[in-house]
């Protein structure tokens, strides 16, 4: 995987996670990773958008090579390379890669982030990056972030990398944004907090119609190494 020519981070169009605006707007294809549990999809993806980093957006390696980029255990197996492959599976039937021959390897090519079956190309507005630090650093040598976190913890990581410092999430309107339940969201946050990776902070808020007239709501500011300094390209965005 050391081809890739991404160095501040892979770019994730914002489609991904939420599409539309205000009363309009849908959850994107993230929601459906959550929905069926797909942690080894949503990290496979993350992976070819990693690796097909230049035209034509296409990637053919061998099931094994996957299968030890994303840490299973005897990438050589059939178990291993059966998970692969159904999760390149699983991607095609979302509309988010397309399938075809190149030799005797399977290639798949990148399609737009957003699930409509468009094809890819690189993104000039309303996209975030998901720093590389996701595959070359984690808490210990022997482990990097990929291994460790858990799919409401990456979830919730995804999420703030969309968003810019200090943004408000209220967990109960997960499921309106992005079609993630209040109990991911948290489970997502409990989990980043307890391993460094996110600072919360609790900011008063007048609530008049509240018991003490006022109430708490919390901003969340990811911490390193899941910090970018150019963060021009995300959409501005209200309360998320």
């Amino acid at each position: 995987m050391q081809s890739s020519r991404r160095v501040k981070g892979t770019p994730l169009r914002r489609v991904f996670l939420q599409q539309g605006r205000g009363r309009r707007s849908a959850p994107g294809p993230l929601a459906g990773f959550v929905t069926a549990g797909d942690r080894t999809g949503l990290l496979l993806y993350l992976l070819a958008l990693t690796k097909a980093s230049r035209k034509p957006w296409d990637v053919s390696l061998p099931a094994p090579v996957w299968a030890r980029a994303l840490g299973f255990k005897k990438p050589m197996g059939t178990t291993a390379c059966g998970r692969v492959s159904k999760a390149w599976s699983r991607l095609v039937g979302k509309n988010l890669v397309t399938r075809s021959k190149d030799g005797r390897l399977a290639k798949f090519t990148l399609l737009c982030e957003d699930g409509t079956g468009t094809p890819y190309d690189s993104p000039q507005k309303y996209y975030f990056r998901v720093p590389l630090a996701l595959w070359t650093e984690g808490p210990e040598p022997s482990k990097r972030w990929f291994d460790v976190l858990t799919l409401p913890e990456l979830v919730f990581l995804i999420i703030g990398l969309s968003n810019a410092d200090d943004f408000s999430l209220p967990a109960e309107r997960g499921p309106d944004y992005y079609g993630i339940s209040a109990d991911t969201l948290e489970r997502g946050v409990r989990g980043l907090k307890k391993m460094g990776l996110l600072d919360v902070r609790k900011n008063y808020k007048k609530a008049p119609l509240a018991p003490a007239g006022f109430t708490y709501e919390n901003s969340y500011t990811l911490q390193p190494p899941f910090v970018l300094e150019d963060k021009s390209n995300i959409e501005e965005t209200e309360g998320f």
